[in-house]
């Protein structure tokens, strides 16, 4: 696949392939363009006529959507790949929050997390954990000193 924007490029890099019988609860896969956290996997037995199926339950990363998906269990999917690094809250700026990377210093903003527990122990100068994803980002935790 030929990708014409570096966005799209940069989305492309950051997905891998595994096939669905790998994959285990907590680990992540793609659907939708969305990347997903796996709640619940069931295999089922080849049948007379077909091959092993899967039923996948998923929620959505940075959307919270609930989604489910029945599939051959020998399909491949795409799974994106996690970038983590730590970063210092040098900003705040109402509805995001502009970091600092600790290894590079370049600055980026961010959007605040939804998670009420998370959101609550953000304050200026304070350690959080970002993930990346096929290009987007969220604040995972936040680190106490």
């Amino acid at each position: 696949m030929v990708c014409k924007t570096r966005g799209t490029l940069v989305i492309q890099l950051s997905i891998k392939k595994t096939v669905v019988k790998s994959l285990k609860p907590g680990g992540y896969m793609v659907i939708d363009d969305e990347p997903c956290v796996v709640i619940s996997i069931e295999k089922s037995k080849p049948g007379k006529h077909g091959s092993a199926k899967a039923n996948i339950t998923v929620k959505g990363f940075f959307d919270g959507r609930k989604r489910n998906i029945i599939m051959p269990a020998d399909r491949m999917v795409d799974v994106p790949v996690v970038d983590k690094k730590m970063a210092t809250v040098i900003a705040d700026m109402g509805e995001s929050l502009s970091l600092m990377d600790g290894e590079t210093y370049e600055t980026f903003d961010i959007p605040k997390p939804d998670d009420e527990e998370i959101a609550s122990k953000i304050e200026l100068n304070v350690q959080v954990e970002v993930w990346i994803m096929m290009g987007r980002m969220k604040i995972v935790r936040v680190k106490k000193d």
